[in-house]
């Protein structure tokens, strides 16, 4: 006997869980709307004036040596940025959920400053530090007491520094909601099943929180490709050593090269948005795989 559904399904878009709430055809038109004004007019114009250009200049702009370089730098000290901020992260958010101790309070305010500051500021600030005459730039300076005769300022490593600064946040708020919702019982049923504390963190705890890692991850390497204000005060901007690619980008706009901004800026565009997809797939996968909490 076959019972049919006292109120069959419609045809058409529904909400993934039921809801009370009506109004979906007027909020998803504000949605589309917000998000057209917003986010896609803008890049549409920018690949519009990208594509502008004959394409012998955009193989040309996009090939130069500088542009290669600038583009390198950005994407490759991004990563590894991005790569440092989930260990120090994860160890700042354990620290910040797991612990109680004195200036607790103080230090998950300290977390948030970078994203209060001016990014000048925190260039003059890391500037400050790690420059040749910096406080920490002098002392492990050829001339410094150390004599390491390492130099952070103007290089690609001060610009990981300022990146890192920046996108710290990104992967401690991220991954700090997910460690205070996590079940204690768990750890306690694995010591109980007798794995020591490795095969706990690797086998139970990382598992769990692998999707909340990768969300970080992508917010602070996506915040480290777009970063310009910190990074001009600690990396120089030495042609193909230290220069950005959004920095580029503004030296061709001072210098009236529209065309040339336009198109090292759909580079990035298109560079960041593939990486992003592909890191969002992974994060898909590891949400299947480990479960989403």
């Amino acid at each position: 006997m076959v019972v049919s559904p006292a109120h069959p399904a419609k045809a058409g878009w529904t909400f993934v869980k039921p809801s009370v709430v009506p109004g979906f055809g007027l909020t998803f038109g504000y949605t589309l709307l917000y998000l057209s004004l917003i986010v896609l007019i803008p890049i549409i114009g920018l690949f519009l004036k990208a594509a502008q250009v004959p394409l012998e200049d955009i193989v040309r702009i996009a090939t130069a040596p500088r542009t290669l370089n600038a583009l390198r730098v950005s994407f490759g000290a991004s990563f590894i940025a991005a790569l440092v901020n989930i260990v120090f992260g994860l160890i700042v958010a354990w620290v910040l959920v797991r612990y109680k101790f004195p200036g607790r309070r103080l230090m998950d305010a300290v977390v948030d400053l970078p994203f209060a500051l001016p990014t000048a500021v925190a260039g003059i600030a890391l500037s400050t530090l790690y420059a040749p005459k910096g406080w920490i730039g002098w002392l492990v300076s050829a001339n410094g007491p150390l004599h390491l005769g390492w130099k952070i300022a103007y290089t690609p490593t001060g610009i990981v520094i300022a990146l890192i600064f920046i996108g710290l946040p990104f992967v401690v708020r991220t991954v700090q909601p997910v460690l205070e919702e996590f079940e204690a019982e768990l750890e306690e049923a694995a010591a109980t099943l007798g794995a020591n504390r490795w095969q706990t963190i690797s086998m139970v705890i990382l598992p769990r929180l692998m999707p909340a890692i990768l969300t970080g991850f992508s917010l602070a390497f996506a915040r480290a490709v777009g970063e310009y204000g910190s990074v001009i005060f600690i990396a120089g901007n030495l042609p193909n050593v230290s220069e950005i690619a959004p920095v580029l980008i503004v030296i061709k706009l001072e210098e009236f090269d529209q065309a040339g901004a336009a198109v090292i800026a759909g580079i990035m565009l298109v560079i960041a948005f593939v990486m992003l997809f592909v890191i969002n797939l992974i994060q898909a996968w590891a949400r299947r795989r480990f479960g989403d909490v």
